[in-house]
């Protein structure tokens, strides 16, 4: 078991072995800006870099080798290999946290990842708050849902990736009447006297700031299965935090859905007006024909009522 407090150690240099100054940066910038963000310190190599370490170390006459403290080895063509990242998740990370998970080595409430999480917040000028962190030991990890020790949330944000204008989305009546079930839930709650605050985002016309801030206050995530969904792991995991994915109905990937467990968060699916979620879900990826297309359909109200029943402790998992 990971003694309480351990922070793994800092890293110092990252080598991109096989991907040039450009190849290892995504088209919206959240790469460069997380590893910035997240690392400050942190020495960037890429491919011309390890060439010239090569080089160096093979000239005939001496024999020479670089020496690192420590080093560790990510390979991705590897981790494909595997069955947890290659058959069912597409996550590299997949294979390490589910090892770590049965060594007990690492908690399932979402603290391995609070201090990239952190780290990000500040750099983007978002306000951390530390809650009482003590639940999050590996010893937890045997309860049937651990996320029930985690704290309540202090607001109920209900955030929706709005994907209308990228290449996978919603029908747009579709999208509009999910939209009026959203509002109308709110106002049902702020009639009751309950505060619930529904944020509709197109992420592309936020600032990168704005959309750490964004997810870091969401209680519920929810869109079409895409990178916005990305931003989940921004959000900060208490007893109600949940990832609401909408799939083309009989398709599904697990690469959200993994990453919402891993970092302590419940994860929903949704096939236009059915509802599963772990480990009542398809065990492997499906693509049908429509998967990536501009017509996904979702019933407004099953998602509406899916939230509210999360929210006030309907659910029974």
């Amino acid at each position: 078991m990971a003694p309480r407090g351990y922070v793994p150690p800092s890293l110092t240099r990252i080598i991109f072995m096989h991907a040039s100054s450009d190849g290892w940066r995504d088209k919206p910038g959240f790469n460069s800006y997380f590893l910035r963000a997240a690392f400050p310190s942190l020495t960037v190599e890429v491919s011309s870099d390890w060439d010239d370490r090569i080089n160096s170390t093979a000239v005939q006459t001496h024999q020479r080798a670089w020496h690192f403290p420590l080093v560790l080895l990510s390979d991705r063509s590897a981790s494909f290999r595997g069955e947890a990242c290659g058959a069912r998740t597409q996550r590299i990370a997949a294979e390490a946290w589910e090892f770590m998970v049965r060594k007990r080595g690492i908690d399932v409430l979402g603290g391995w990842w609070n201090i990239l999480r952190e780290s990000v917040m500040k750099y983007a000028g978002v306000k951390v708050t530390r809650d009482d962190e003590s639940t999050l030991s590996t010893q937890h990890n045997d309860v049937a849902d651990p996320q029930t020790l985690l704290p309540l949330p202090k607001k109920i944000i209900i955030t929706y990736i709005d994907r209308q204008g990228v290449r996978r989305h919603l029908i747009p009546e579709h999208h509009d009447a999910l939209v009026l079930a959203l509002q109308q839930l709110v106002e049902k709650k702020r009639r009751e006297g309950k505060e619930w605050i529904l944020r509709i985002v197109q992420p592309e016309r936020l600032s990168k700031e704005e959309q750490v801030r964004v997810a870091s206050e969401t209680t519920i995530m929810l869109g079409v299965h895409g990178n916005g969904l990305t931003h989940l792991v921004f959000m900060k995991p208490n007893r109600y935090s949940s990832v609401i994915e909408i799939f083309y109905p009989d398709g599904f990937a697990h690469d959200y859905e993994w990453t919402a467990r891993a970092l302590g968060m419940r994860h929903f699916s949704i096939w236009n007006d059915t509802t599963f979620t772990y480990p009542n879900e398809p065990p492997w990826p499906a693509y049908p024909e429509g998967f990536q297309g501009t017509s996904i359909p979702v019933h407004g109200d099953t998602v509406a009522k899916l939230i509210e029943d999360r929210l006030e402790g309907n659910l029974h998992l």
